[in-house]
C-alpha cells in the first residue's frame, strides 16, 4: 500500500477511536451549518419551548424532524435522503403565502444559500448531531505544518494550520518593546519600568523574553490583574443597588480573590471554595470567605417591598451567574418557560436554583437608616483573624469587618409558574439540565459541594472549555468562542474547534493550573506576533479571528487610569483593603441618590488613596465612576463576562479634562523639569515611561517643535491657572511656564492612540 493509503487508513482508525467519520471538506453538518439556521429561524416555534410550539412539530430532535406530521399520515418533516419528499423543505422553498414557512407574519426568511443548504444537508441523509459545546471535549492530534520552525508549542500548531489552510502567513515576531509592553499589562496590569526596558532590550530574545513572563507571573500584582475579570463575573459592587443603595463591605472577598490567583489556586480549587466553601469537611474561615462569590448580588434596603419576591431575585440572580459566568449558558431564559433555543426546560432551571435557594436570608433586612453593611449570613473579620488564617488581608481597615457569606438551611424549591415568586407549582429537587450532563445525586450529593463536584466531573463538557475561552480572550481581545458568555445553539461556533478542545482537555489534565495556561498562551508565536496590519489582514480576516497578526486590544477603563498613574510616577500599588473615591464631578451621587444613608453623598478620599489602581474604585451601583463607564466598565448589575468596546469622543475628553489625567501630567512635568534640562532627554524620557519605547527621530523633532510652541504662547498667567489645582504637594523652585509647557506635551502623549492600547 502506497504511503498516502497508509496515512489515510490511520486517520480513518484514529477517527474511529473518536467515535467520529471522516469527512469531506464540503460536507454540509448539521452543528455547522445547519443548526444556526433552524435556531435563528425556526426553534422558536419548533424547538425546546413546549408552550411556544406549533402544531406539536419539533425541529430541535431527531425524533421529531423524522416523526409523522400530526393529522396528516403520509406526511413528515424530514425524509432523510429525500427533500422532495420532506415538508420541511417544500415548506422554507414554497412561495405560497399560505403554505411557506417561516410564515411572512414571523417576519422571519430564509436566504437562498440557507436552503440550498438544508437541501443537501437532507439529501446526505438529515443526520442530526449533539451540540459540540454538550460533547466532552477529546485530546485531538496537535495537527502538522509546513513551516514547522514557527511553532513554539503546541497552540501554534492549531494556529498555524489554520492559517495554511486560509492562505494567511503569520506576522513576524519581535522581542521588542511594545512586546515588553503588551505581556507586562496582560500579566500584571502595569507597563514595564525603564529599568525592565533596559534588562530586556539589552539582550532581546526569547529566553530573556521567557524570564520576563515569569517575574510577570510571580509579582503580586497578577492577582490584581486577573481579579477584574472575576469582579465582572461575580458583579462585585460596594453598595447593595436599588434606589437606596446603601453600602456593603465586601472588599476582603475582593481581597481573597487577588490572593487566590496570585497563589495559584487551581481552578477547581478557585471555582469549589466559592460555590461551597462552607460545605468542604475540612471547612476554615479562609474558604468561607471565599462564598461571598454568591452573595455579591443587588440587595434592597426600600420598605414597602415584598420579602419573598425580592428572596427569589437574589436567587435568580445566584442561579444565572453560575449559568453565565461558569457554564456560558443562558439559563435565565428558562426561568419562566422551557429555553426556547437550548435543551434547558424550566424544570431544569428550579432544579439548579434549588442548590442556591437554600440559604437563610431574607428578601428585606433593616433599611437605610441603620447602618447594615452585611445581611445576614455573615462572618465577622478581626484584627486577629487578620494575624492569623486571613493573613492575606489589608490590615488598612483595622476594625472588625462583616462580610456576607453563604450558609445552608432547609429550604424547599418549586418550580414558579411562569416564573412568579407567588405562584409555586410542583416541588422539586436538585438537578442540572440532562442535556449538559446527568446530575446523580447518589454520586455528587444534594448541595451547592455536589453541584462543585458535578461541575469538575471530567465528563462535563462545558467548565474547562468556558474557562480556557475566558483566557483566550483576554490575552486576544476575543474568545475562540467569541460569545463567551454563550455556548448555546445561538452562540458562535468556535473558530478553532479542534485547540478548544485541546486546550480543555490539557488544562485539565494538568491540574486545572491558571498559571500555566496563562503561561502558554504567552509564550505562544501566535501571542508574541507583531499587530502590524497588512492589506492581506484587512481582505482576508478583518477581525483576526485566524489571528495573522498580533493582539491590539484598548486597555480596560481600570488599565488604562493605572497606566497613566504608574508613567506619571503618582501610583500608589497598595494591594488590597478598602475601596476609595478618587476624583469625580461633582454631585452626581447627590442628584441620584434618595437623601438617605452612607452613601447620600460623595466624599473623595485624600492623599496617595485616590492614587490607587481601578481595580479598587468604589463601585456604587446606581451610580458607577463616571471616567469608568465612558471606557465600557460594567456597573456591576449583573454577571459580565465580556466588555464591549466602544470609541466616543467623551473618551478623548476624558483624557484632556479628567482630573486625574490632569494630575498625572502636571506631576510628570514637575518629575522631570526638575530632572531633565535637555529636551531630547525629556522627550525620550516621556516615551519611555509612557509608551515604553524609544522615540523616532521624526517623533522627537515634531514633539520638540510642539513644545516649542506651547513654551512660547506661555505666560505666567496661563501656568498657573494649568498647575493651580490637584490634591498632590508639589515642590518649590521650579519655572512655572516651563512646567505648564512640559504638562501640556505628556497630557498630548497620554492622548496618543497608542498609550491606550497594548
Amino acid at each position: 500500500m502506497p504511503v498516502t493509503g497508509l496515512v489515510a487508513m490511520a486517520l480513518i482508525m484514529l477517527l474511529a477511536q473518536c467515535g467520529r467519520q471522516p469527512r469531506k471538506a464540503d460536507e454540509v453538518t448539521y452543528n455547522t451549518h445547519i443548526r444556526p439556521i433552524l435556531s435563528d429561524k425556526c426553534f422558536k416555534c419548533h424547538g425546546p419551548d413546549a408552550s411556544k410550539r406549533k402544531s406539536d412539530f419539533r425541529l430541535d430532535t431527531e425524533a421529531g424532524a423524522y416523526a409523522v406530521l400530526k393529522g396528516q399520515a403520509d406526511k413528515h418533516g424530514i425524509v432523510p435522503g429525500h427533500p422532495d419528499k420532506s415538508e420541511v423543505y417544500l415548506r422554507i422553498s414554497s412561495e405560497d403565502p399560505e403554505y411557506m414557512m417561516p410564515p411572512p407574519e414571523s417576519n422571519l426568511s430564509l436566504a437562498h444559500e440557507e436552503i440550498e443548504l438544508i437541501r443537501k444537508w437532507i439529501s446526505a441523509g438529515a443526520r442530526y448531531e449533539k451540540h459540540w459545546s454538550f460533547i466532552p471535549p477529546a485530546i485531538t492530534e496537535v495537527p502538522k505544518v509546513n513551516n514547522d520552525s514557527w511553532p513554539a508549542n503546541e497552540i501554534d500548531h492549531f494556529i498555524l494550520r489554520k492559517l495554511e489552510e486560509k492562505n494567511l502567513r503569520p506576522n513576524d515576531i519581535k522581542y521588542d518593546a511594545f512586546l515588553l509592553k503588551r505581556m507586562m499589562h496582560d500579566i500584571t496590569g502595569l507597563p514595564p519600568d525603564i529599568q525592565m526596558q533596559d534588562e530586556f532590550l539589552s539582550d532581546p530574545g526569547s529566553q530573556k523574553y521567557e524570564a520576563m513572563v515569569d517575574r510577570a507571573l510571580a509579582s503580586p500584582h497578577y492577582g490584581e490583574k486577573m481579579a477584574i475579570l472575576w469582579m465582572d463575573i461575580a458583579r462585585y459592587a460596594d453598595s447593595h443597588g436599588y434606589q437606596d443603595d446603601g453600602l456593603r463591605t465586601m472588599w476582603p472577598w475582593r481581597d481573597w480573590v487577588i490572593h487566590a490567583f496570585n497563589s495559584n489556586y487551581d481552578y477547581r480549587k478557585f471555582i469549589t471554595w466559592q460555590l461551597a466553601g462552607d460545605l468542604l469537611p475540612d471547612a476554615g474561615m479562609e474558604s468561607v470567605l471565599a462564598t461571598g462569590f454568591n452573595r455579591n448580588h443587588k440587595i434592597t434596603q426600600e420598605g414597602g417591598v415584598i420579602d419573598e419576591e425580592y428572596r427569589i431575585e437574589y436567587v435568580t440572580d445566584r442561579t444565572n451567574t453560575v449559568g453565565k459566568g461558569l457554564l456560558a449558558m443562558t439559563f435565565e431564559c428558562a426561568k419562566c418557560h422551557d429555553h426556547k433555543y437550548d435543551p434547558i426546560s424550566q424544570k431544569d432551571y428550579f432544579s439548579t436554583f434549588a442548590f442556591f435557594n437554600q440559604v437563610n436570608e431574607k428578601g428585606l433586612y433593616g433599611d437605610i437608616t441603620v447602618a447594615s453593611l452585611a445581611d445576614p449570613p455573615y462572618m465577622t473579620i478581626t484584627s486577629r483573624d487578620k494575624e492569623g488564617p486571613l493573613k492575606f488581608l489589608s490590615k488598612a481597615d483595622t476594625g472588625a469587618v462583616r462580610v456576607m457569606i453563604m450558609k445552608d438551611s432547609l429550604r424547599k424549591t418549586y418550580i414558579l409558574d411562569r416564573g412568579a415568586y407567588d405562584h409555586p407549582a410542583a416541588e422539586i429537587g436538585v438537578g442540572t439540565p440532562e442535556a449538559i450532563l446527568k446530575y446523580d445525586t447518589s454520586t455528587y450529593g444534594t448541595n451547592r459541594l455536589g453541584f462543585a463536584k458535578w461541575m469538575f466531573d471530567p465528563k462535563n463538557p462545558l467548565t474547562a472549555r468556558v474557562f480556557v475561552n475566558l483566557m483566550w480572550q483576554e490575552f486576544f481581545g476575543r474568545g475562540l468562542v467569541r460569545t463567551s458568555g454563550d455556548f448555546g445553539l445561538q452562540g458562535d461556533l468556535p473558530s478553532h474547534p479542534q485547540m478548544l478542545d485541546w486546550l480543555a482537555c490539557d488544562f485539565m489534565t494538568h491540574g486545572w493550573n491558571i498559571k500555566r495556561l496563562v503561561r502558554q498562551i504567552v509564550m505562544s508565536s501566535a501571542y508574541k506576533q507583531t499587530s502590524v496590519v497588512t492589506q492581506a489582514h484587512l481582505d482576508n480576516d478583518p477581525e483576526n479571528v485566524f489571528l495573522a497578526r498580533g493582539p491590539r486590544v484598548r486597555l480596560s477603563a481600570e488599565l488604562l487610569k493605572d497606566h497613566i498613574l504608574s508613567a506619571s510616577g503618582l501610583l500608589n500599588p497598595t494591594i488590597g483593603g478598602p475601596s476609595i473615591k478618587p476624583y469625580q464631578p461633582k454631585g452626581l451621587w447627590e442628584a441620584a441618590t434618595s437623601g438617605r444613608g452612607q452613601l447620600a453623598t460623595y466624599v473623595e478620599d485624600t492623599e496617595d488613596k485616590r492614587y490607587r489602581r481601578g481595580l479598587y474604585h468604589f463601585i456604587k451601583r446606581t451610580v458607577p465612576p463616571p471616567a469608568m463607564l465612558i471606557f465600557d466598565a460594567s456597573n456591576r448589575d449583573q454577571c459580565q463576562v465580556s466588555r464591549a468596546t466602544t470609541s466616543t469622543p467623551l473618551q478623548s475628553l476624558v483624557l484632556m479634562n479628567d482630573r486625574q489625567v490632569l494630575e498625572a501630567s502636571r506631576y510628570m512635568a514637575y518629575t522631570l523639569a526638575g530632572q531633565i534640562s535637555d529636551e531630547n532627554k525629556l522627550i525620550t524620557g516621556l516615551y519611555r515611561k509612557i509608551l515604553c519605547r524609544l522615540p523616532k527621530k521624526e517623533e522627537t523633532k515634531a514633539v520638540r517643535q510642539y513644545y516649542s510652541e506651547v513654551l512660547k504662547n506661555m505666560d505666567d498667567q496661563k501656568a498657573r491657572a494649568i498647575l493651580g489645582f490637584g490634591g498632590h504637594k508639589l515642590h518649590d523652585g521650579a519655572d512655572t511656564k516651563t512646567v505648564a509647557s512640559i504638562m501640556q506635551v505628556v497630557q498630548m502623549i497620554f492622548n496618543l492612540e497608542e498609550t491606550s492600547m497594548r
